[in-house]
């Protein structure tokens, strides 16, 4: 496996098709990163030369592309700030409940986990 940017990429697919396993970048970025990287998108990641993977991974940090740890540690302080300041968002993301709308009457099981029977306590 090819190794790009600390992270392991698939030899045997496209590189146009083997950029989204890294952390931040996705389909509709990968072909612009190879396009000013000047990398045919059709080659397979393991034909790369080591001079192609480095002007790749020139073009995915010049860009200013937030990836991986970095993206991560973002994401995950905006979530921190918004449970902190106990705004309705922040609440659902600490309850475990869906954040954007949807109904929990029903559905949203992926979100609550197992359902849990609540038996009625009859004299």
């Amino acid at each position: 496996m090819a190794r790009l940017l600390g992270v392991e990429i698939p030899n045997e697919k496209r590189i146009e098709a083997s950029l989204p396993y890294i952390f931040g970048i996705g389909r509709k970025t990968a072909p612009k990163i190879l396009e000013e990287a000047g990398v045919d998108k059709d080659i397979r990641t393991g034909e790369l030369s080591d001079e192609q993977l480095g002007r790749i991974a020139n073009a995915i940090t010049g860009s200013g592309i937030m990836i991986e740890g970095d993206l991560r540690r973002e994401l995950q302080g905006h979530l921190k700030r918004i449970t902190s300041i106990n705004c309705y968002r922040g609440y659902r993301h600490r309850r475990g409940l869906p954040v954007r709308g949807q109904r929990t009457s029903t559905n949203a099981r992926t979100r609550k986990g197992k359902r849990k029977t609540v038996g009625v306590i009859r004299k």
